[in-house]
């Protein structure tokens, strides 16, 4: 296993903290496996007026069983990369570790 990999996600308690770098303008919506400490995230989404952040929420949702309301973006709102928080995830997309 890379041992960078697993600095794309990480557990605070019941929460999971992603480290996510977003592609925008994407030809498709997409989570990518974990390279170089993030977590590629291509969006179809441009970056203008928060479509973008939209839609990652949106993806991230449906991806780890959530509502929309359970993930909150900490840092990086107008960056490609951010740090998102999702609390309680129901699931794990493969490459994300589950919670211990």
């Amino acid at each position: 296993m890379n041992p960078r990999r697993g600095a794309a996600a990480r557990w605070d308690g019941a929460d999971l903290i992603l480290q996510v770098r977003v592609q925008p303008r994407a030809s498709r919506d997409r989570i990518g496996e974990p390279e170089a400490g993030s977590l590629r995230i291509s969006l179809t989404a441009a970056p203008v007026g928060g479509a973008a952040n939209t839609r990652l929420l949106q993806v991230l949702a449906k991806a780890f069983g959530v509502a929309r309301s359970r993930i909150r973006i900490e840092a990086g709102l107008a960056s490609r990369d951010k740090r998102v928080r999702i609390q309680s995830p129901r699931r794990t997309p493969p490459g994300i570790p589950p919670a211990a």
